[in-house]
């Protein structure tokens, strides 16, 4: 469901988010009323922001990576021009490692070359997006969106559809607990309880204030592929299997069985892990130890995956008037 106060132009529009983590792509068809029919998905690990933590400079290594994926959506989206009417308008974000890097500026450069405009988007945006996108398949609810990245975590709460009440995007993500706290292989006790602090710390404030004022017990949407791992690594998926993924509940019990067990594998044991995609094995522990501490914060039991997410939302904006 979408905003029913808003107007939109129906046509083909396609979404790239650059993520710490990720890069992903979403062509998809949106009607008169907002509603999101996807044509195409394409996502790949590219860990742009590796090392960006701790020298505040994105890799060149890593951004001729992003730039040969978005090279191939590219050729997707060229694929998939309508023969009648519009082209595809595309939109493509960068988020938390391109924010946080000096030289971003290169990383644009270099997709500029290919064709894509590419926007760096501060945190308050990235945090409306994620809650347009996730939002909108549970219409009519209040709900508490969270969006677990590589370098950036964003929290918002408001009613399904509408304006957030609540938002804030954190600059803690599974890439940076990793850097910052997990010196060892597998992480140690003391390192893993060091960073549950420091996230509790920097989150506990805001997750109090929403929870006193109105969002309480409401629902937890959880999106990204931490969120979605969870459910493939607990139902031991060989092969990924959205609709399986999209509306299932983790519980917290699920996370604290995940956190230990995982947390006591190495590297290499982890990329073996039945339903996870090897390469966020090295963030996995990072990524689910947010959530727990993210739940344990609001006092919840669980949350409901959604497969609807950031590049819904960027679709449903550049789709409105």
């Amino acid at each position: 469901m979408s905003d029913v106060s808003a107007r939109y132009v129906p046509g083909r529009y396609a979404a790239i988010d650059i993520g710490t983590v990720t890069a992903r792509l979403l062509v998809a068809d949106v009607d008169d009323q907002g509603q999101v029919s996807e044509i195409h998905r394409d996502t790949a690990i590219c860990n742009l922001g590796v090392g960006v933590d701790k020298t505040g400079r994105l890799n060149p290594d890593a951004i001729a990576r992003v730039g040969e994926v978005v090279a191939r959506f590219v050729e997707a989206i060229d694929r998939l021009q309508p023969e009648q009417g519009a082209p595809i308008k595309v939109t493509a974000n960068a988020t938390s490692a391109s924010r946080d890097a000096e030289n971003s500026g290169d990383f644009v450069a270099v997709l500029a070359e290919l064709g894509v405009e590419l926007s760096v988007i501060p945190g308050e945006k990235e945090a409306a997006l994620s809650f347009a996108g996730a939002s909108s398949a549970f219409g009519g609810e209040s709900v508490i969106v969270l969006d677990v990245g590589g370098g950036s975590s964003e929290i918002i709460a408001g009613q399904a559809g509408g304006t957030p009440a609540y938002a804030h995007s954190f600059n803690i993500g599974c890439r940076r607990v990793t850097e910052r706290y997990f010196h060892d292989d597998p992480p140690t006790v003391e390192q893993i309880a060091d960073a549950g602090a420091w996230i509790a710390s920097e989150m506990h404030d805001y997750l109090q204030t929403v929870s006193q004022n109105g969002f309480g017990g409401c629902r937890i949407v959880a999106v990204a592929g931490t969120a979605t791992s969870v459910i493939s690594m607990r139902e031991r998926m060989e092969v990924y299997d959205s609709s399986r993924v999209h509306g299932a509940v983790a519980t917290r019990v699920d996370l604290d069985e995940l956190l230990t067990r995982l947390s006591g594998m190495t590297l290499e044991e982890r990329q073996k892990v039945v339903g996870l995609d090897p390469q966020r094995a090295p963030v996995i522990v990072a990524g689910v130890l947010i959530l727990q501490q993210i739940l344990q914060q609001l006092g919840a039991d669980s949350f409901t995956v959604s497969e609807r997410d950031i590049l819904h939302g960027i679709i449903l904006d550049a789709a409105t008037e």
